[in-house]
């Protein structure tokens, strides 16, 4: 699909026409489902959020404001979805706290967390990324699997633009040490080969 296809496609969608609708699923339920599958914890999980978030967008089409980014309103739905899934799990752990004037000044070299991604294996990553506290994983997610940029990310998670380069900050820091970590397991458990 085209962006200049776009609006009206949304326009028939919003019409009740079901294979506008069907277009504006194909094109973006695979974005939205490899953003779920980083986030949630199995595939399940991924899947059956995709198709709610997808009801919903059906359900509140009418609602979206076409003079901002329809991928931005896409996400914040998907997001505002898996926060609420992962909320009910008890599972998310909030880092916008007090602890923000402890972090480190430095940040790890981009270039070392790029190695290390790509030393690691897809099952390594996906662990590690799910060992990461919620705000961490999604933070991760939309920069470096969706390609967001800040302000981008900071719509779809609600949260102010200049947090976004703090949280990423840490969420580098402990994907990289959990990375290490499973490099030094992986490596110990081979006799150090």
């Amino acid at each position: 699909m085209l962006d200049a296809a776009l609006p009206e496609t949304i326009a028939q969608a919003r019409a009740g026409n079901p294979e506008a609708w069907g277009e504006l699923y194909q094109h973006y339920a695979p974005a939205i489902f490899r953003f779920c599958r980083r986030v949630l914890l199995t595939r399940e999980d991924a899947e059956d959020a995709t198709m709610d978030v997808f009801l919903k967008i059906k359900g509140r089409l009418n609602q979206y404001d076409s003079s901002r980014p329809f991928t931005a309103w896409l996400y914040k739905v998907a997001t505002n979805h898996c926060w609420d899934l992962l909320r009910r799990r008890h599972i998310r752990q909030d880092l916008e706290t007090g602890d923000i004037d402890l972090l480190p000044l430095e940040h790890p070299d981009p270039g070392q967390l790029d190695l290390l991604l790509n030393a690691q294996s897809g099952e390594r990553v996906r662990d590690a990324l799910h060992r990461l506290p919620a705000r961490a994983r999604m933070v991760l997610t939309l920069r470096y699997y969706s390609d967001f940029s800040y302000d981008e990310i900071a719509e779809a998670l609600g949260l102010r633009r200049a947090f976004i380069g703090v949280v990423l900050l840490r969420a580098r820091h402990q994907l990289r040490d959990l990375l290490e970590e499973s490099a030094s397991a992986k490596s110990a458990a081979g006799g150090g080969s």
